[in-house]
């Protein structure tokens, strides 16, 4: 039950908004900073791979870990914060990220990458959705009679923009500081906890009710599966996408492209989700499917720029490709979104979208996973030639069913 502020007093009223304003922009920025962290590990991944002699199938481990941490949490702890109170769930989500951050400077070895990852994972898990609800709540008390446009976009920028700063800082300081397996992290621990000091401030906008735990649910409208899985399909290929830039594109850039610099290889992860953020920025306001064929026509694009600039190869090839299949991505999840929210019933909104994260999330893991093992079998650039053919066939299934939903 959301908590209705009301009275009668001009002054408390403009206090209150001016409260619930500010801590607007603090939940936005300790949204961005715990996403930021999340994706941090990407450019640094080469780093533990020299130091510890793995291949790229175990980077996509300690990828595949994160993500199943993300799809655990999703549905054991996502929904709490609907009667937990936002803010508490919001704390909890920062200070498990800090933990995480705190194991990544304890210990290098591969198990420990994998269970930071999987922690970390868990933080995003409870994050995202309470998050993006806390920010449309103080948006609606902050501004009342404005559109919940803003809300919107500053959850998109601190979601994906976040995603795509995390590199980009890691990146340049891995680059330029002297212990870069360690200076990242003490970076983004002091960020995370000044974030979440921040939300301790925030305004509570859920009053908590005492009632039964249970996991998240997954319910598709039976009449609508057709649809339904033409959206998890186009959202698990465009996922695959983010998955790859955030686990094997640092090691294609620096083996394939022969591009050793780790602030590049940041500035490539960011490029591709600071796109998606960009797209489904400029597109918020577009019909949903206009923003689904965009996305499809943008990702399937990029792919095929992907696959080529890994074959010339080319480093503007893959960058270009990197931003175009993320602006797609991008635009086309918010599309999928907006068909999975069509096609549910009121009640059962959240049950749907949870489907569709774990379509999304399959898509972030199983297909990146395939790629990692296929690049130690064959040459890279074969094995990312079946890997975009895998992702344009699916495209090319489920394009029209699901341009024909929106």
């Amino acid at each position: 039950m959301i908590r209705r502020t009301e009275t009668g007093n001009m002054s408390t009223m403009v206090t209150t908004s001016r409260r619930h304003g500010l801590g607007f922009w603090l939940v936005a920025y300790a949204f961005a900073v715990t996403m930021a962290f999340s994706a941090a590990p990407a450019p640094l991944y080469v780093l533990y791979q020299q130091k510890d002699g793995f291949g790229p199938f175990t980077v996509t481990l300690v990828f595949a870990a994160y993500a199943v941490g993300v799809v655990v949490s999703l549905f054991l702890a996502g929904h709490v914060s609907d009667w937990a109170g936002r803010r508490r769930v919001l704390i909890a989500a920062v200070l498990v990220n800090v933990l995480a951050a705190v194991m990544f400077l304890a210990w290098t070895a591969v198990p420990a990458l994998l269970v930071a990852r999987f922690v970390s994972g868990i933080s995003v898990g409870m994050l995202t959705a309470t998050a993006t609800a806390h920010l449309a709540e103080l948006h609606d008390v902050a501004r009342p009679r404005a559109p919940r446009t803003r809300a919107d976009v500053v959850a998109t920028a601190a979601n994906l923009g976040g995603i795509g700063l995390g590199p980009l800082i890691a990146g340049f300081l891995a680059e330029y500081v002297a212990d870069p397996l360690h200076v990242p992290y003490l970076v983004f621990q002091a960020l995370m906890l000044l974030g979440a000091l921040a939300v301790a401030l925030v305004p509570e906008t859920v009053e908590p009710v005492a009632r039964p735990y249970r996991p998240q649910r997954v319910s598709v409208p039976g009449e609508a599966r057709g649809r339904f899985f033409a959206a998890g399909a186009a959202a698990l290929a465009g996922f695959a996408v983010f998955g790859m830039f955030t686990s094997l594109a640092p090691g294609f850039v620096a083996n394939t492209l022969h591009q050793r610099s780790h602030a590049l290889a940041g500035l490539v992860s960011f490029a591709v989700f600071g796109s998606a953020a960009l797209a489904q920025i400029l597109l918020a306001r577009a019909a949903p499917r206009r923003q689904a064929g965009f996305g499809l026509g943008l990702l399937v694009t990029g792919i095929v720029l992907v696959i080529v600039a890994v074959w010339v190869p080319s480093l503007a090839l893959f960058v270009a490709g990197g931003i175009l299949a993320g602006g797609g991505a991008g635009a086309t999840f918010k599309g999928c979104v907006s068909v999975v929210l069509s096609i549910a019933p009121p009640d059962g909104r959240g049950e749907a979208l949870a489907g569709l994260f774990l379509a999304a999330y399959i898509g972030l893991t199983v297909p990146v996973l395939a790629l990692g093992l296929a690049a130690q079998l064959i040459p890279v650039a074969l094995a990312m030639l079946v890997f975009g053919a895998a992702l344009v066939l699916i495209l090319g299934l489920f394009t029209k069913p699901l341009l024909a939903s929106v």
